[in-house]
């Protein structure tokens, strides 16, 4: 039996039948599942680890047996097995959807595989088009520095980099005569790049499509020659970017890259948009524990279940047990939904990190009272009485990234307005017109505040309004 199934045996002796709302269960599975994310995966077989890479995969081009097939050649001759995954640093920030292919990428290099994590100094300037509706601002020099400061950190809790290399494409892009530019390019078929629903949108919306958009992917690729990649991983955005990357290994006469893409994860905020920063329903990789945790816990339910795949190291089986539980009411899904935020957290600051996230949200959000949580935030009535709703929570308070997330809060039923009294508790929701209503105003309207204790409730942040 291999290390993976002797783990997956224990935990699913946890599942038959415990209180998955119980500390000490949680406890017992955290220290079963975190353990996974260090777990020596190199005894298994190269098909059973093809299977578990194509089992969260969207496309394993071109198949799983090819995948097993290359890391046995490897294997028998003796040569690292080349796993590549690229960013381009548009953003200072990393957060839970780029963590997808790079847990992917974690269990790749638990396998014995070698992992190199490519920065994409060069192709950042260009712009990845995939999605685009129109063409991305130029980026200066300055800017992506200050960008890749920080990746490296970000995703080191998933990413051993004494056994991985982290390298920049300008590396050897800058080195690309123009001559070896036009050779690949005139082997490169302009029916790859046209075939992109992308491209065509724009092109008949009228919307501008520079000649460096078009050749990006051709660019990309050359991080794939560079390094003689043997798989790489993308979201599934990146489909044809990958597809292009086996074209020009081919017309490097390399063997081509296996390509394995990713889900790309909906947003906490369920609306079916996938997360993103521009959005504001992200989790940040260097967000606090208790950041991380409240997030997690305010997601919508039908959510629970994809990110335990894609967040988490447990299998199909576990994931199953616990759905059926839900299903046949022997389990809360609040209960469910505690696993996964301590699984995130674990993963990016530590087991008692996650204990004691686990413990401040108990603690602030199952009490009657919010009066008798410590550290709440507070704001004066009298000293913001003209502010908007919304401009309070996104500038003063900071419990959402702009007025437009607020909003989307509020048509979730997510913002309320709390009265406590010795007589318990009065809750109004508040509406999307509150956002642009100023304090004063939407505290008049709830009533008296003699003897009263208000409170703001935004998703799982709560602020005391001091009168």
């Amino acid at each position: 039996m291999s290390r993976l199934s002797e783990s997956v045996t224990r935990v699913m002796h946890i599942l038959d039948g415990a209180d998955l709302g119980a500390d000490y269960t949680v406890a017992q599975l955290l220290d079963e599942t975190t353990a996974r994310r260090s777990l020596d995966l190199s005894d298994l077989s190269p098909q059973e680890q093809a299977a578990l890479v194509e089992g969260r995969a969207n496309h394993l081009i071109p198949s799983a047996s090819v995948l097993a097939e290359k890391i046995e050649a490897a294997r028998d001759a003796g040569r690292p097995f080349v796993v590549k995954y690229g960013i381009d640093p548009t953003s200072p920030d990393v957060h839970l959807g780029h963590a997808v292919p790079i847990i992917v990428a974690s269990r790749f290099q638990r396998m014995g595989r070698h992992v190199v994590f490519i920065i994409g100094d060069v192709t950042a300037k260009i712009g990845d088009p995939s999605g685009r509706s129109s063409e991305r601002p130029t980026l200066t020099d300055e800017y992506i520095a200050r960008n890749l400061s920080g990746y490296q950190q970000q995703v080191t809790p998933f990413i051993d980099f004494e056994r991985a290399d982290l390298r920049f494409n300008g590396e050897w892009l800058n080195k690309v005569t123009l001559p070896e530019l036009v050779g690949v390019l005139a082997r490169v078929p302009v029916s790859m790049s046209l075939q992109r629903e992308d491209f065509r949108t724009r092109l008949a919306e009228g919307h501008g499509l520079s000649v460096a958009e078009f050749v990006y992917s051709v660019v990309m690729a050359w991080d794939s020659v560079a390094i003689d990649a043997d798989v790489e991983l993308g979201g599934v955005d990146q489909l044809l970017n990958l597809q292009m990357c086996r074209k020009v290994m081919e017309i490097s006469d390399q063997a081509p890259e296996v390509v394995i893409t990713t889900p790309l994860i909906e947003g906490t905020d369920g609306t079916g948009a996938k997360m993103s920063k521009s959005k504001g329903n992200y989790v940040g990789l260097t967000a606090s524990p208790d950041e991380v945790y409240g997030q997690l816990m305010s997601i919508p339910d039908h959510l629970t279940e994809p990110y335990l795949q894609l967040l988490t190291e447990w299998t199909d089986d576990e994931i199953r047990v616990v759905t059926k539980r839900l299903e046949e009411g022997t389990a809360h899904p609040m209960a469910i939904k505690r696993i996964l935020a301590g699984e995130v957290v674990a993963a990016l600051h530590g087991l008692d990190a996650a204990a004691a996230a686990r413990a401040e949200f108990t603690a602030r959000f199952s009490k009657r009272s919010f009066g008798d949580t410590q550290n709440l935030p507070a704001v004066s009535l009298k000293d913001h009485a003209e502010d908007t709703l919304g401009a309070l929570i996104s500038r003063t308070l900071d419990f959402a990234p702009s007025i437009s997330a607020v909003r989307r809060v509020a048509q979730q039923n997510g913002l309320r307005l709390i009265r406590e009294s010795d007589g318990g508790q009065q809750t109004t929701q508040l509406t999307e017109a509150s956002v642009q209503q100023a304090l004063s105003e939407v505290v008049s309207e709830v009533g008296t505040l003699d003897g009263v204790e208000l409170y703001l409730k935004v998703g799982r942040k709560v602020a005391r309004i001091d009168a």
